[in-house]
């Protein structure tokens, strides 16, 4: 810039100037200087590069300061610290720096604990060490963020779908979860198979058959499809609006265009194109104006036929007759019906068409089809491309279960399927399929379809120049504006989840037998062979009792049922002097149902002993069976009548007079057994073939789809035979894997229902002390558990070990061979208990686990009385176990005693009649159980269901680096601090050095010939966490001699001496030595009592009804005197709440300060008792202590001398009193 700026001034200046040679000559050295200058610079600035690189052009810790990265300190929540990380290592990436950099830069954003814990963790590295990125963010998540958390998301992760959230909100959620599970998505392609997973149905059939470039185009397309239906149902929801205010008046409207009839009114014989966009000569504009548009015949339907001039290709061409001048809704001429057909007046034979293929299981093995799911009018729907088929169609059942409009075609349409011939009368005009967002405008003929909604044939494909390749499944379209479009079709594996909700006339076989499923029962069973009856024991006296007390609205609805029964057939009028009370109990719909309390019947009926099947040997039949299907009849005790002389006895009163029933009732304890009896006569020579048998539930199995089709037809056959009816909304027809019995039944074999095992693999990782007592209480029934946690003076601390140990007991607990398959014949015992968070079951059998279940509490349920809290976990166990339990012997185990009088109890509420009403089908005996030995049953209750990702727990490396440190906090406020330390361990390690028993040891350990053994940094030999002893006589003597004898100790017996030894030291005979010592104790044998049996048999003193009402004394005397002269101690003890008094005293007490310390340690605090018990010491004899308690109203009872066992609360309490106090003192 300085050149040219000096060069264009020398040659102004010369011109300007006339050339003056020397201003000329002053310019060129001035030119030559600035030359020079600038050489030199850009030649110093080279050696500068070249010597030392350049200063940073800015601060890098400024720049990463300015993008406002956030700080961290510490927190309850793991997942705010992996938050933290990411979004630290997201401010990095804006910025280029090195890996120090890095971590120079996230370590100055920690702050309080955090920063402490960066120092601590620098100071344990070598000096000058350099800690790379990945190193800190693994130090950092293994400190703040623990495992346990990360497997917590990494389940939620893989649980996690949309629900009721956005598309949008749903993504939101997936990526935060994604980083806990990066091997879930570890590829794109992986990470969009997981994403459509999740999301809604609807969204995922419409997305499924499309393949994707990457994973933020399936986000995109699925956004978009969410906002189509969103549209498409608003648009629905106006257009009812709009339909419900015009009523019946809409004017029926004239279709043109692409609407037009595919067969005009007349009988033409070819088909009307849609009409195509086009330009418009007058104006040059694109549009559809179809008013001089003539349709165009594109197919002839049938030969020899005479192509008739198309009607509606006029305007005002009317649409039913065909005649010019007036519109349809004015036709002076009868109308057509819409769905019948229109009558023909020519002689010309109805147009024909062909379909090959009209059900997805003849189109799957088709080797010409594509079958595929795409959106139709925004609906996905199953569409099969059909090369074979002459025309386009649509299922009935899509178009009227989605409301698609729907016209009638000028003549029928003749459709030949494969053996069959159906005229088809109607079309849908306005049919849009989207294929890749293309949209596709299509008009289809109506047809019954078995499970395809949309059959496009030849027409369709010809107009969109379709070609198929089957082999690849890639179709090939062409749009109606010249786009063309190739998509592959996905496999049809999701064909059972699109249409598993289908009509009877839908399903194969089982449209041939509508009468086996009515919407009703049609009236009276017919008689059978078998009848129910009611055999009573000998020498009964028929038992009526007067009906309940209800509530107006509850006797309307009694007298509704009753007629309605009555009607039917069920009940009758009777006289009989049977009867028994009417209870209502709630339907899951929340709707009244009348049952009978049969109760006082079935007490006094002989129970009928028919075996019900066993599990295991019904599912012993289905080995091999790949195809399933499953009936359940409707009210199936209703379709069994009474026997005529039996049915008096099940009478019951009502305020509208006395009825009985005439079919079997709900209620009555043999029902099971006799309907099992008529299902076996029925299916007798099915059994063990196809058809398995469980009361009400039918079972049809088939090793191929062939053999299902006769076992099915067979089966139903059979039902139409006997009159035996089934409700189709609850049978499962064609299936892969059924449900049935509490197992799950496919190809693969039998499995246990994960229900079953759900509330032991749902356990929440423990995070406080009290919520691991509650695992372990329960799989310390099974296995030995681990205590370390549990321990007073260890600090909770959630290692990756226990982790392990928690999931590896979650697996134990729920696989062989803790949990067994059951055997009917020995039948089951069920542990029930409920708390205030929930209720928990374990069924059992022999000892040994056939499933757990437990729940939470449903809000209302907390309102209940412990009562009734504890009935409903007896319920809840036999409604989910009912397969086992129905018809077994039944043992009911639970902590709440007063259940056991529950059959007994003459006043209930409606609940627990309710609960009774479905109890009293089991044959079940109520036992108490002690919640002490019930803990099972209570553990799975006591389940905690909080989230636990807010639990965090130091890791356990950490703290076993702190203990190491010794690390001490002195207060500025002491000169000095002394330090007791035991010298066990010194001692310990001393004798090692010398003993050659360790020496072998260690040699050992070298050759790896032992195994359990260590050696530390001082090489002292450990077994585990347990130090070893030498066997040196000394040195043990000098060890059991602190645990036995200090005042810390305070002699301990034998067994808990070892346990508190066995901690931390072990020595070969370790038991048996500890037991010798503690029996060689002068003092323990002065002392302490001898615990045996009783000679006879206990007769206990009846437990008080209030605290304080009565109470145990006694004396403890010949006690070192303490400073104040006492030298005894008096003992009160409430014999109700087990609380005691203990009151100085001296030996030279009067009767009148004993009765002043009584009076104001006793009286003053509790009230005056109404019984003592003591001994018949001096103190209690004396004629003013019983005087002064029969004023006060105080009975004594006195105990049988030299027999102090009478008692014995009060003498336990001076034992332990005297086991602290006595030895230290001896």
């Amino acid at each position: 810039m300085v050149n040219t700026r000096t060069g264009s001034g020398s040659g102004s200046g010369a011109a300007n100037n006339g050339g003056d040679p020397m201003l000329a000559q002053i310019l060129a050295q001035q030119t030559q200087l600035i030359n020079l200058l600038v050489q030199q610079a850009q030649n110093q600035q080279a050696n500068n590069q070249n010597q030392n690189p350049p200063p940073p052009p800015q601060n890098k810790l400024a720049d990463f300061l300015r993008v406002r990265p956030p700080t961290f300190s510490s927190t309850t929540n793991p997942v705010e610290a992996g938050d933290w990380l990411h979004a630290v290592e997201k401010k990095l990436d804006l910025i280029q720096c090195t890996e120090q950099e890095k971590v120079s830069f996230a370590s100055h954003q920690l702050h309080g604990p955090a920063a402490e814990w960066w120092d601590h963790f620098r100071q344990g590295r070598a000096e000058g060490e350099p800690i790379t990125w990945q190193e800190f963010t693994a130090a950092f998540k293994k400190t703040h963020i623990p495992t346990g958390v990360v497997a917590l998301k990494k389940r939620e992760f893989r649980a996690l779908n949309q629900g009721s959230r956005s598309v949008t909100e749903y993504l939101h959620d997936f990526n935060r979860l994604a980083r806990y599970a990066p091997e879930d998505v570890r590829t794109d392609e992986e990470r969009q198979e997981k994403f459509l997973e999740g999301l809604n149905d609807e969204l995922s059939y419409a997305l499924m058959s499309t393949d994707f470039r990457d994973f933020q185009q399936l986000v995109d397309k699925a956004i978009r499809q969410e906002d189509k239906y969103n549209r498409m149902e608003q648009k629905k929801r106006r257009a009812a609006q709009f339909k419900a205010q015009q009523g019946s008046n809409q004017r029926p409207r004239l279709v043109t265009g692409p609407q037009a009839p595919l067969y005009p009114q007349g009988g033409s014989s070819s088909v009307i194109r849609p009409q195509r966009q086009f330009y418009n000569n007058n104006t040059g504009n694109r549009g559809n104006d179809n008013r001089n548009m003539v349709a165009r015949p594109v197919a002839t339907l049938a030969q020899n036929q005479p192509v008739r001039k198309e009607q509606g290709s006029k305007p005002g061409v009317c649409f039913n007759c065909g005649d010019p001048g007036h519109y349809a809704d004015k036709c002076p001429k009868p109308r057509r019906v819409k769905n019948a057909p229109a009558p023909n007046n020519s002689n010309a034979p109805a147009p024909k068409a062909r379909v090959n293929h009209v059900a997805a299981a003849e189109a799957q093995n088709a080797p010409d089809v594509v079958l595929g799911t795409f959106p139709v009018n925004s609906i996905p729907a199953s569409v099969l491309f059909d090369s074979g088929a002459t025309h386009s169609f649509l299922s009935k059942s899509f178009a009227s279960n989605h409301g698609m409009e729907v016209i009638s075609l000028g003549r029928p349409l003749l459709v030949n399927t494969l053996g069959n011939q159906v005229f088809s009368t109607q079309y849908c005009p306005s049919a849009t399929i989207e294929i890749e967002e293309v949209p596709f405008p299509s008009s289809l003929i109506l047809l019954e379809s078995k499970d395809l909604d949309v059959i496009l044939g030849m027409d369709w494909l010809s107009r969109h120049r379709g070609v198929i390749d089957c082999a690849n499944r890639k179709v090939t379209l062409t749009s109606s504006n010249g786009e063309t479009v190739s998509f592959f079709v996905s496999s049809p594996k999701y064909r059972g989840v699109i249409l598993n909700q289908v009509a009877l006339q839908e399903i194969p076989i089982v449209q041939d037998y509508p009468d086996v499923f009515p919407e009703d029962l049609p009236g009276m069973p017919p008689k059978r062979d078998i009848e129910f009856q009611i055999d009573l024991v000998p020498g009964t006296n028929p038992i009526h009792k007067r009906p309940y007390r209800m509530a107006a609205n509850e006797l309307a609805e009694v007298k509704r049922q009753v007629d309605d029964l009555l009607q039917k057939g069920y009940i009758r009028p009777s006289t009989s002097p049977w009867g028994a009370p009417v209870i209502f109990v709630e339907k899951k719909d929340h709707t009244p149902r009348m049952c009978v309390d049969y109760r006082a019947l079935n007490e006094v009926t002989i129970k009928n002993k028919y075996p019900l099947p066993r599990i295991d040997d019904l599912f012993d039949q289905l080995e091999g069976a790949t195809v399933f299907s499953k009936i359940d009849l409707r009210s199936g005790y209703h379709q069994l009548r009474i026997r005529e002389e039996d049915i008096p006895k099940t009478a019951f009163t009502t305020r509208y007079g006395l009825f009985e029933c005439t079919v079997m009732s709900f209620g009555l304890t043999n029902a099971p057994a006799f309907f099992m009896n008529l299902m076996n006569k029925v299916f007798m020579e099915y059994l063990d073939k196809f058809v398995v048998v469980f009361i009400d539930d039918i079972l049809i199995y088939s090793k191929t789809k062939e053999e299902h089709e006769e076992h099915l037809r067979l089966a139903l056959e059979k039902l139409r035979e006997h009159q035996l009816y089934a409700k189709f909304s609850k049978c499962e027809f064609w299936l892969s894997e059924v449900k049935f019995l509490g197992h799950v039944i496919s190809s693969g074999g039998v499995a246990v229902d994960p229900s079953n095992v759900e509330s032991v693999l749902s356990w929440k990782q423990p995070k406080t002390v009290s919520e691991i007592r509650s695992f372990l209480g329960l799989v310390g029934y099974y296995r030995r558990p681990m205590t370390r946690l549990l321990q007073k003076e260890v600090k909770y601390k959630w290692t990756e070990g226990c982790e392990q140990s928690f999931q590896e007991l979650e697996k134990r607990l729920v696989t062989a061979p803790v949990l067994i398959l059951p055997d009917s014949r020995k039948g089951f015992q069920v542990y029930c208990d409920a708390s205030r968070l929930g209720l928990g079951c374990v069924l059992m059998q022999e000892g040994k686990v056939v499933a757990y279940a437990s729940r939470q509490l449903r809000p209302h349920e907390n309102n209940y009385p412990t009562h009734d809290l504890e009935l409903a976990a007896v319920v809840h166990a036999l409604k989910i176990w009912r397969h086992y339990l129905f018809g077994d012997r039944t043992e009911m185990y639970t902590d709440h005693k007063s259940l056991k009088y529950i059959f007994t109890q003459p006043n209930l509420n409606m609940r627990q009649r309710r609960w009774l009403e479905l109890i009293k089908d089991y044959d079940m005996e109520i036992h108490y159980h002690p919640g002490k030995a019930n803990v099972v049953a209570d553990a799975l209750s006591r389940k905690s269901y909080c989230n636990m990702s807010e639990g965090r727990h130091l890791p356990w490396e950490l703290c076993q680096e702190f203990e190491k440190l010794n690390l001490d906090i002195v207060s500025k406020g002491f000169v000095a601090t002394l330090e007791a330390q035991p010298t066990l361990f010194d001692q310990v390690r001393e004798a090692q050095v010398n003993d050659p028993d360790i020496q072998e040891i260690k040699k050992n350990m070298r050759r790896g010939k032992v195994i359990g053994y260590v050696e530390d940094e001082q090489g002292t030999v450990w077994l585990g966490e347990r130090i070893c002893v030498p066997d040196n006589k000394e040195l043990k003597d000098t060890i059991m001699k602190e645990a036995h004898e200090t005042l810390y100790s305070i002699h301990p017996g034998s067994t808990k001496m070892y346990q508190d030894l066995k901690q931390q030291f072990w020595w070969a005979s370790m038991r048996r030595e500890i037991a010798e010592y503690v029996a060689l104790c002068d003092v323990c044998q002065r002392v302490k009592a001898e615990h045996q049996k009783p000679a006879g048999l206990l007769q206990p003193l009846k437990i008080p009804e209030w605290k304080w009402e009565e109470i145990g004394m006694d004396f403890i005397t010949g006690l070192p005197r303490t400073s104040a002269g006492h030298d005894s101690i008096w003992v009160v003890v409430d014999r109700l709440t087990k609380v005691a008094h203990f009151i100085p005293v001296k030996t030279t007490y009067t009767g009148n300060k004993l009765v002043e310390l009584y009076m104001a340690r006793v009286v003053c605090l509790h009230g005056v008792p109404k019984k003592i018990v003591s001994d018949r010491g001096s103190q209690f004899t004396s004629k003013f202590w019983q005087k002064l308690q029969v004023e006060m109203g105080t009975r004594l009872n006195f105990s049988t001398a030299y027999h102090p066992q009478t008692d014995g609360q009060t003498e336990r309490v001076n034992q332990i009193l005297e086991d602290m106090c006595g030895p230290p003192f001896l």
